[in-house]
């Protein structure tokens, strides 16, 4: 597992030991970077963008994000080992000033209020979790979340996940066994 593009290209992302967490791998984190750069359906450019990494674990898209020129990433993650992880990882690439690190249940986080203007919500729950509206209705009633927002959904392939009547599904793909679905 590695950065792929960008300023910290080929920079080794560190992996917990144990498999609490489950990292996105190479190949579809390549495809959703792609999609973002090229795709016909939607368009964001990462720069000066404020990225939600949700269900963030060692901070893989987030960090990539960032390499790419992101403005900023807030990271939710429960797990303290990933937390740790993705501590070591920020502090070796100098990028403390350019994320916040928030130790908390995602379903706690999107109900409470928040400062930034997230551009991009990268939400990565464990497959086995499908009620992906108790996520995204929260978010989208934020009055600071951009109103254009673009939302990225890794699942398995095979999940049947209930998303809310207001989001919009824009593409969906799939890589191996996983399925990522982009909507606003």
């Amino acid at each position: 597992m590695k950065i792929i593009s960008g300023k910290f290209k080929g920079s080794k992302l560190f992996l917990p030991q144990n498999k609490v967490t489950r990292p996105l791998k190479n190949i579809v984190k390549e495809a959703i970077f792609n999609l973002l750069n090229h795709s016909n359906k939607f368009s964001i450019k990462l720069e000066e963008k404020y990225i939600l990494d949700l269900f963030s674990g060692t901070g893989s898209f987030g960090l990539e994000c960032l390499s790419r020129k992101a403005k900023h990433v807030t990271f939710v993650e429960k797990n303290v080992s990933a937390i740790n992880i993705l501590n070591k990882k920020i502090k070796k690439l100098k990028l403390e000033k350019k994320v916040l690190i928030i130790n908390k249940s995602v379903y706690k986080f999107v109900n409470t209020s928040f400062k930034e203007p997230f551009n991009l919500i990268f939400l990565d729950p464990p497959f086995k979790e499908n009620n992906i509206a108790e996520i995204i209705d929260p978010l989208k009633k934020k009055e600071k979340l951009d109103k254009n927002a673009l939302f990225i959904v890794h699942r398995h392939k095979k999940s049947k996940d209930i998303f809310p009547e207001s989001f919009k599904i824009l593409d969906e793909k799939k890589y191996g066994l996983s399925k990522i679905i982009f909507g606003n």
